[in-house]
């Protein structure tokens, strides 16, 4: 085992190259991590979850028409003025101000898949260990997903990745993990098997868009033949790496909506809005006339 075992996490890389071709129209002239759950992007909520993890620089691999993501995270210098003049608020905007230091963006050309994406980072990573965080799954809970994986990681170092329980007849829709020790929410992970059928399928944990990784997965990902779908895949890099370094899964105590589909990013959209003090009683209302 390095020494980068149980160097502190700094740096979260986000994947956000895809073309978000579910969503279109929507998605024609707009990046799919900028659609709004409620009034927050996609990508706000991964970064407020990395942000409230420790995560010091966030590296965002983008790919054409992406430019309204890195709008967002600069300063909105006419917006601001205005407001200011107008005498309104501006502290809504906190969370959107991303200085130069803290975050860099980097171009994945090529639609080569997630193990692709993460390797294109690989400069801005370096030699330390760091975070991948995939925008279209929102983990909802509080301490984030991000944070209870980081305090595992500071117990056993290595290798992390975020799973869920699901029914077992739903595990061939997912990336699944071969379980061995348990010690409450964390699960040492002997093997990981992508889209297994369900007889074959080795536990109900499935992995869920949050990893901490070791940096010696951009070497594997270097070598990495493309798997499934013509694309190099990070799981396959993930496998390879289980039995050289720690590796655990972390259960994650929240809920998670998969924003990638349609039906999951209107129930964010619903689940987000009835938990809200500004607006939850007002929407319910909505919905039960609706369902009424």
């Amino acid at each position: 085992m390095t020494d980068n075992s149980r160097k502190p996490i700094r740096k979260a890389v986000f994947p956000v190259a895809g073309m978000g071709t579910r969503f279109l129209p929507a998605t024609k002239a707009v990046p799919k991590e900028m659609l709004p759950i409620v009034d927050r992007p996609l990508i706000q909520y991964a970064v407020d979850e990395a942000r409230a993890a420790g995560i010091e620089q966030m590296i965002f691999v983008t790919g054409r028409g992406k430019g309204a993501i890195e709008d967002h995270f600069d300063i909105g210098f006419e917006l601001e003025t205005t407001m200011k003049e107008r005498g309104k608020d501006v502290s809504i905007l906190d969370g959107t101000r991303l200085s130069p230091g803290n975050c860099a963006y980097v171009r994945q050309q090529e639609p080569l898949g997630l193990g692709h994406a993460v390797w294109c980072a690989r400069d801005i990573v370096g030699d330390e260990p760091f975070a991948v965080m995939l925008p279209d799954e929102l983990m909802w809970g509080e301490p984030g997903c991000l944070k209870q994986m980081v305090d595992a990681y500071e117990k056993v170092g290595g290798n992390l990745i975020s799973v869920l329980e699901v029914p077992r007849e739903s595990v061939s829709s997912y990336g699944v993990i071969a379980p061995g020790k348990v010690d409450g929410a964390l699960t040492e992970v002997t093997g990981l098997v992508e889209k297994p059928k369900v007889a074959d399928a080795p536990s109900n944990k499935i992995v869920s868009g949050r990893y901490i990784l070791q940096p010696q997965v951009m070497h594997t990902l270097q070598d990495q033949e493309k798997g499934a779908g013509g694309e190099i895949q990070l799981t396959d890099a993930m496998a390879k790496m289980i039995g050289n370094q720690p590796f655990h899964a972390v259960t994650f105590d929240g809920r998670r909506f998969d924003c990638g589909s349609k039906t999951g990013f209107v129930e964010a959209t619903l689940a987000i809005a009835l938990e809200r003090e500004d607006m939850g009683e007002d929407v319910r209302a909505i919905a039960t006339r609706l369902l009424g």
